[in-house]
């Protein structure tokens, strides 16, 4: 009959009502949270920042500018300008002179940018020329703009890089030994034999130059 009750509609639109608000706040709750953490990560509080690079390899070796060069007898090995290379001769200086074996980059007439750390290898290095009835005696000393740490290196691989500076003068011609010229291309091939057993055994080369200390051809 027409005086029965109709079921009341307003609650389960209420309900609807309710679960549409719970929905909408947790969105904004979690659309809040996602860019606080991305400000948090943008403005530096969390992860070092957007400008946060990798993480610098403490066994890197270091430049050294001169400004922070050792006093000779103060640590250096074996010769003036043993000073170590610390952290602020980044940037493209220190680039640059890991794309060349370490070599330091020149800066104008003032000299080279960094301090050089000298080392005079034990013992004289003696060998057969090429195709030639003559032996070369030579002292090496070599020089880095690096820190200690490539000399350490060096040392390590003692015996390494002594053979290939045997074989690099085993491959040497009598007019390399008897001229200038050659004997500065001589030096460029050490440099190079040296670097690619560091590279080898550590990762890392860092030579920059070889010296003679001594020169006998017989």
């Amino acid at each position: 009959m027409s005086d029965k009750p109709e079921e009341p509609a307003p609650k389960k639109k209420g309900k609807m009502k309710k679960i549409l608000v719970a929905v909408l706040g947790a969105g904004i709750l979690i659309g809040g949270g996602v860019g606080a953490g991305l400000y948090a990560a943008g403005s530096g509080l969390i992860g070092g920042g957007a400008h946060a690079g990798p993480a610098e390899d403490p066994n890197k070796p270091k430049l050294v500018p001169k400004s922070e060069q050792k006093h000779a007898g103060e640590g250096g090995e074996g010769g003036e300008g043993g000073g170590e290379h610390g952290g602020g001769g980044e940037g493209e200086g220190e680039a640059a002179a890991s794309e060349n074996h370490g070599a330091p980059t020149p800066a104008g007439s003032g000299g080279e940018k960094f301090a050089s750390n000298y080392y005079a290898m034990e013992k004289d290095f003696t060998s057969n020329l090429q195709e030639s009835v003559h032996v070369v005696q030579v002292g090496v000393a070599v020089s880095t703009p690096y820190d200690d740490k490539v000399i350490t290196n060096l040392k390590t691989n003692d015996i390494a890089v002594r053979s290939a500076i045997l074989m690099a003068l085993g491959d040497t011609t009598e007019d390399q030994v008897f001229s200038s010229d050659g004997k500065k291309l001589l030096q460029k091939r050490l440099v190079a034999a040296i670097n690619q057993v560091l590279k080898e055994k550590e990762g890392f080369g860092g030579i920059s130059n070889v010296y003679f200390t001594n020169f006998v051809v017989q």
